[in-house]
């Protein structure tokens, strides 16, 4: 016979006064945690009471009930409605709504336990969707936060969530995506590139949500880019842009989705600040441009302007900011604690001496109306200005190299100045031909004698210079200078020539933080040197040693080319690139250098990226690569190289026994030595020997392949 299923008999609810109850200390929280208790309160007091209170009756000595009940489960809705019967919202002798236990089956304890035990957080996806519900039914974004106690960021973003596509929903709600990888998807509105996304993701080893977030946002530019940061993201929104933010993470302003209306607003920008320059301050011309290459002001004459006159007034607020900065800095600097109105104040102090400072230099009319300027935008997104520009058409008419003038009459036919007789003087008197005679007076020296003469002045002069090292110095450098800001050799007698090559051709040279260094250090030259060639000897030869050495350091530099070119592949100088690197002990990688995608990564095959990663990380890094396209192979490959100091071949510096072996082989004829050429150098250099010979008509680009 089967027997009876037991029936179950659920406790009585009873509406009980609240004072006659009373919170029990059998209750298991003892944990403050979650919504606290006035934010329970706002709730109840909004909503009333969605869960009855589990109370046991109190009984006394006798085991009969006493009329009162303590609460072992539901005490934080106990303390809530306590609250607002402290705050007159609710009346002591109001009825609460409670299960009453009077069964002995479990103890206050278990039920305390077991209410919160078996209590389920609502699963994200409910959530969402829920609070997508209450927008539909007119609630304000403030209001929902404010009733639920979160931020309205908080409701934005699971508001966000909803909008993804439904099918990647349902993958989510499968348990087929981690919540992390669905946020990433909220960046986009656009559905089917969500979906479009995902299928890329899951074919793929790396299915992070950055990785998601990349692929989404590949064709948009950053907020934070510098294009973005000079137009202006209320310009760009305002001109029909869509920029696609990220609510779960640090997105620095979000991604721009329009880069060819970024582009076209940047370039009309810089248009209508061109212009603004040429007519304010009066140059000749201004051109504007995204980036100049490196080096596009070679062979412009620069010229410098003046820093402006303090007034009276401005000096003594200047001497009196300057004290108390300097009074505060050395008062700080024997403090023993950190002091955050001490360091706000010298900020301000700091600012206020930089303003007196940095004003616009004055610059010379006459050399503004034949001069120009260069605008850009920089790294930084702000508008660059590279003024004092005179091109060689510009020029005064009549000036010779030194800069001096002469007069169009006295012209001659070659350009250059015209003397009496032969168009020949020495220190203003003329010479004549050999063999001339002049009985009426004085004949003039003839040339042959004058060439002697000079020649054995020359040959002493030699011999006296080597004999003052210091002097020859200076001498030489005086040279150098001429060549490298003065446009000019002539004011020296030494034949020296001085190069700079200036790589045009490679973007972002300018943008490096070495070029940045050598920029600034030129124009502190430029300022500091005479405006005229003439009077920089003088100026040499009063500069202290240090300043000298320094000044002398940085014209050498900009004649340093270690270039690898395919056309000219120079292995000497290339190894005498390496023993300079080693002597002053130079690491391209402290430097700062690291692959990226635009500097190599993005310009290799898929093998050689994978060679990388290879090299520096391991086999098993490589792999986790080597199925993807060569874009997103690239990005994951300069996120691993990262910190690891590898270094392409053409950056490495050779072994000395390899640049010797170097020495050697270019001694032999290049008939005879190309499969020993291949063999003794580098890799990278080698590929481009086993083509290199026989082959000078080939183009560029398969010799640039070769050398890679």
């Amino acid at each position: 016979m089967a027997k009876a299923t037991q029936k179950i008999t659920m406790n009585p609810s009873e509406n009980i006064p609240f004072d006659k109850l009373v919170l029990s200390q059998k209750n298991v929280r003892r944990i403050k945690n979650g919504v606290t208790i006035e934010e329970l309160a706002a709730d109840i007091a909004h909503r009333r009471l969605l869960e009855s209170l589990n109370v046991r009756p109190m009984l006394d000595e006798k085991g009969e009930e006493t009329g009162m009940f303590e609460v072992p489960a539901g005490g934080r809705r106990f303390l809530a409605i306590e609250l607002l019967v402290k705050q007159k919202k609710f009346a002591r002798m109001d009825t609460v709504p409670c299960v009453v236990n009077r069964s002995d089956r479990t103890s206050a304890e278990e039920d305390s336990l077991a209410e919160n035990f078996h209590r389920e957080r609502l699963h994200p996806l409910d959530e969402l969707r829920a609070l997508k519900t209450l927008t539909d039914q007119g609630l304000a974004i403030e209001q929902i936060a404010s009733r639920f106690h979160v931020t309205p960021a908080y409701v934005r973003q699971r508001l966000k969530l909803a909008s993804i596509s439904p099918k990647l929903l349902a993958i989510y709600e499968q348990n087929e995506m981690r919540y992390d990888q669905l946020q990433a998807f909220s960046i986009t509105d656009d559905q089917a590139r969500q979906e479009q996304v995902w299928e890329t993701v899951s074919r793929s080893q790396v299915k992070e949500a950055y990785y998601i977030r990349r692929l989404l946002t590949e064709t948009a530019v950053r907020a934070t880019d510098r294009r973005a940061v000079y137009v202006g993201i209320e310009a760009y929104e305002a001109a029909g842009g869509v920029v696609m933010r990220d609510l779960f993470e640090q997105d620095q302003g979000g991604w721009l989705q329009d880069p060819a209306l970024l582009e076209q607003l940047v370039f009309e920008k810089l248009k209508v600040d061109a212009e603004t320059l040429k007519t304010k301050e009066g140059w000749k011309w201004v051109e504007a441009a995204l980036d100049f290459p490196y080096g596009h002001t070679s062979g412009l004459r620069r010229f410098y302007g003046e820093p402006p006159e303090m007034s009276g007034d401005e000096r003594a607020r200047h001497d009196a900011i300057k004290a108390e900065y300097d009074r505060l800095d050395a008062e700080y600097a024997e403090a023993e604690e950190y002091s955050k109105e001490t360091e706000s104040r010298l900020d301000e102090l700091g600012t206020a001496l930089d303003a007196l400072h940095e004003r616009p230099y004055i610059y010379d009319p006459a050399e503004v109306a034949r001069g120009g300027a260069f605008i850009s935008v920089g790294a930084d997104g702000q508008l660059k200005v590279e003024s004092g520009f005179v091109r060689p058409e510009d020029e005064p008419v009549g000036a010779n190299e030194s800069g001096d003038e002469a007069g169009a009459e006295d012209l001659g036919d070659d350009g250059h100045a015209a003397t009496a007789g032969n168009g020949v003087s020495v220190n203003g008197k003329p010479v004549s031909p050999e063999g001339e005679e002049d009985d009426d007076g004085i004949r003039p020296l003839p040339d042959r004698l004058v060439l002697d003469l000079t020649a054995a002045r020359t040959i002493a002069l030699r011999n006296a210079l080597a004999g003052d090292p210091t002097m020859a110095l200076i001498a030489v450098l005086h040279a150098f200078v001429l060549k490298t800001f003065y446009v000019s050799g002539s004011n020296s007698c030494l034949e020296l020539t001085v190069q700079s090559a200036t790589f045009g051709q490679t973007q972002g040279l300018a943008e490096t933080p070495w070029a940045k260094e050598i920029e600034q250090r030129h124009a502190e030259w430029g300022h500091d040197l005479p405006k005229e060639p003439d009077a920089l000897w003088a100026f040499l030869l009063d500069l202290d040693e240090v300043s000298r050495q320094a000044l002398f350091a940085h014209c050498a530099s900009l004649s340093l080319n270690a270039v690898l070119e395919p056309w000219n592949r120079r292995p000497r100088a290339l190894a005498h690139a390496d023993q300079l690197a080693r002597t002053i002990g130079f690491d391209i990688v402290e430097a700062g250098w690291a692959p990226t995608v635009d500097n190599y990564l993005g310009r290799v095959t898929k093998a050689r990226i994978l060679e990388a990663v290879r090299e520096a990380k391991g086999e098993q890094s490589a792999q986790l690569i080597d199925h993807l396209k060569k874009p997103d192979m690239a990005r994951e490959a300069a996120r691993l190289l990262e910190g690891s100091g590898w270094l392409p071949e053409p950056l490495r510096l050779a072994p000395s026994s390899q640049v010797d072996a170097l020495d050697d082989v270019v001694d032999e004829p290049v008939e005879d030595t190309t499969a020993d050429t291949a063999s003794e150098l580098p890799a990278f250099l080698a590929d481009q020997a086993e083509i290199g010979v026989g082959h000078t008509e080939a183009g560029h680009g398969d010799h640039l392949q070769a050398a890679e």
